[in-house]
């Protein structure tokens, strides 16, 4: 499980998968995402810009990212 902190408040869907390392570039994190590839707390989610908060889970591609303070 990789873990993401939060420098501010919230950290944007396609940041995060980008800062964890399992999207090379923003365009692979948005293709990604629109693809339907990726489930924030259990639900696919198709928002590149989705809002994630400490605590939410993030799945792709057979990896976990945790959202931490």
């Amino acid at each position: 499980m990789e873990i993401v902190h939060l420098k501010e408040e919230f950290i944007k869907l396609g940041q995060a998968l980008k800062a964890a390392g399992l999207a090379e570039s923003g365009v692979d994190a948005k293709f990604a995402v629109q693809d339907g590839l990726v489930k924030v707390n259990g639900q696919v989610d198709t928002r590149r810009g989705r809002k994630l908060y400490a605590g939410d889970l993030v799945e792709f591609n057979g990896q976990t990212i945790k959202i931490e303070q």
